[in-house]
């Protein structure tokens, strides 16, 4: 199971997160998508990362206890990756089996900085960061050395062409199903 997170600006009922489950169930992956409490009480500004963290910790206990015998993953696309390592790295998601980062949000878009990373060596386990080549998030000469200095627990994956939406090329999702699926089942006994 993928607990997958939402982005900033866009719910778990957005397309791209609709698309990317179902491609997954085809894979034998099943997801759990939920919102963040910004989005749910209708709010643009997602609000203080804690609020984030806390909820996060809140459905990873709640998928623990209902799903109990499934491995599980976390992660999210953009907001929800990074509010995810966030809070797996302030306090460790238990039985967490990796983090799936799906277009993680090194930075704003024409602001090159790696500030939004400094906690991932607190993160522990194995990590897989899915980006696209042109992601106006993620600066590919910034990424590779933070990936690179987590060691052989991270890898990084670019979907050339791409955008942080992952709006293309056209089979993107598709790709990106394949690439989890395949990591997922490598990491099925961390």
């Amino acid at each position: 199971m993928y607990v997958l997170a939402h982005g900033a600006g866009a719910g778990m009922r957005h397309a791209f997160m609709t698309e990317m489950s179902e491609a997954l169930a085809a894979r034998g992956i099943a997801t759990l998508r939920y919102e963040f409490p910004y989005m749910r009480a209708g709010r643009a500004m997602p609000g203080k990362p804690e609020l984030a963290e806390a909820n996060i910790q809140a459905i990873w206990a709640a998928a623990a206890k209902r799903y109990p015998a499934v491995p599980r993953f976390a992660g999210g696309k953009s907001y929800g990756a990074r509010m995810t390592s966030r809070a797996h790295a302030a306090r460790p998601l238990t039985g967490v089996r990796g983090l799936i980062f799906l277009g993680y949000p090194l930075h704003p878009p024409g602001k090159p900085s790696i500030e939004r990373v400094a906690h991932l060596p607190s993160a522990t386990g194995p990590m897989l960061f899915l980006t696209g080549s042109r992601d106006e998030f993620a600066d590919l000469e910034l990424l590779r050395p933070v990936v690179t200095k987590l060691g052989s627990r991270a890898a990084l994956t670019i979907l050339e062409g791409s955008d942080h939406g992952f709006t293309r090329p056209e089979a993107a999702v598709e790709r990106l199903a394949d690439l989890t699926t395949a990591w997922i089942d490598t990491n099925l006994d961390s």
